[in-house]
């Protein structure tokens, strides 16, 4: 098998939303598709013109391999890899010193081309501990997406370990560009962060059910309902965002003396929707510390 340019190890629910939004930017004949079962492999390779194979294949000859494992299977995958992993960096730190003598250079034994990148996509998982599991200090990146990223539509939280060079980062974010937002933090906060813009689109269709059945009750018919929730929140969100405004005082300006706006914020406090929002974030970390 060739060397392609990215591959993915686990076809669920993140990892296929990620491979739908690269293939906008990479040639689908370039993406390796691997899954344990793999037959979800298979469906996803041939709906996207994707290659499929085994995790073997994927860490033989991927240069970008996205880990899209839970991180509980994570160890157990990654453990009978370890071997191929090694002699594929040993063999590009071999070649980079035959290329430094090559330019009349002294070789450089530290020197470290390395042919693979991790692109981690297991929450609670560090970037350190996936080196261990990988069974070398191999460079990764941790990202944290939502599943809005198979529309060009999600937030992707992001950090690398310190040997992913400045090229690795820009063909990352290259491929990378049809998921929607991608945003770099500390990795000490990647895991609040994602208990956010990770979890989130959970929350809001919950909100946006809640809405579309409070519509219904009042008469509204049903995908109506729905159509108007949607756009609701999506008009919200995106004049907070080219605003740059408050919320509160966007909240605010909405909110007319004495009218019916204030008395639905009114609803909204009486059933502790803040309340509930905040305990649904910390709820999450909590659990993803857990892990």
């Amino acid at each position: 098998m060739s060397v392609c340019e990215l591959g993915f190890i686990g076809c669920g629910n993140m990892g296929s939303a990620i491979a739908r939004a690269v293939v906008k930017n990479v040639a689908p004949s370039n993406v390796l598709l691997a899954n344990r079962t793999a037959s979800k492999a298979e469906a996803l390779a041939a709906e996207l013109g994707c290659q499929s194979g085994s995790n073997e294949d994927v860490v033989k000859v991927c240069r970008y391999i996205f880990l899209g494992v839970k991180p509980g299977m994570m160890e157990d995958m990654l453990k009978p890899l370890q071997g191929i992993l090694r002699e594929r960096y040993e063999d590009g730190c071999l070649l980079s010193a035959l290329n430094d003598q090559d330019k009349g250079m002294s070789p450089q034994p530290e020197t470290r081309t390395d042919s693979f990148l991790f692109i981690t996509l297991a929450a609670g998982l560090s970037i350190a501990e996936i080196q261990r599991m990988a069974g070398g200090a191999y460079p990764v990146i941790r990202i944290m997406p939502n599943t809005p990223v198979s529309i060009g539509k999600g937030m992707t939280l992001a950090c690398a370990s310190p040997d992913v060079t400045g090229e690795q980062m820009r063909e990352f974010e290259a491929f990378m560009d049809g998921t929607g937002r991608l945003d770099y933090i500390p990795e000490h906060l990647i895991d609040a962060a994602s208990a956010l813009s990770g979890c989130g689109p959970a929350y809001v269709y919950l909100f946006i059910e809640a809405l579309a059945d409070g519509a219904v009750e009042c008469g509204l018919p049903r995908q109506k309902a729905v159509e108007y929730a949607c756009q609701t929140l999506i008009g919200a969100a995106s004049l907070v965002l080219e605003s740059g405004s408050h919320p509160g005082a966007l909240k605010d300006a909405v909110c007319s003396p004495g009218g019916t706006t204030i008395a639905g914020v009114h609803a909204l406090e009486r059933g502790g929707l803040r309340c509930a929002a905040m305990d649904a974030v910390k709820a999450a970390y909590d659990k993803t510390c857990k892990l």
